[in-house]
């Protein structure tokens, strides 16, 4: 069986969280959806569970990070073309994202970035496969 991962984030207001990623394609599990929480499906092993920020409280006794006013981690998945980075991300600011960042383009690699609504930071990446397999 492969490893999964499951990355627990929290949010201000689920019902917006989830329309929000709905806008730019995300899929969610209903098996795992409550009032409370919900599994935002990535890719067949990835997820993001999206948790009412009182309920979150309820795993950690640290305090929890505002990602309005701290970054504690910067999520980032790959996209399998320049412009699906674009796609995405183009969605996600017309959702409701701002832009934290000006595209990064290496020639071989072409990212852009999104705060969601919670300001959680998100990047979106493509790498150019032939110049991977160059190096």
């Amino acid at each position: 069986m492969a490893t999964k991962i499951f990355v627990n984030l929290p949010v201000k207001d689920l019902d917006k969280t989830i329309e929000f990623f709905s806008k730019i394609g995300f899929t969610f599990d209903p098996q795992f959806t409550d009032q409370n929480a919900t599994c935002m499906v990535v890719g067949e092993d990835i997820f993001i569970m999206l948790l009412v920020r009182e309920f979150f409280k309820t795993f950690t006794r640290k305090d929890v990070v505002d990602a309005t006013r701290s970054t504690e981690t910067i999520l980032t998945l790959s996209a399998d073309t320049r412009e699906k980075v674009d796609d995405l991300v183009n969605k996600a600011l017309q959702a409701g994202a701002t832009s934290p960042n000006d595209p990064q383009d290496q020639g071989w690699m072409y990212g852009r970035s999104f705060y969601d609504l919670d300001g959680h930071h998100w990047e979106i990446m493509y790498m150019d496969p032939n110049s991977l397999a160059q190096n």
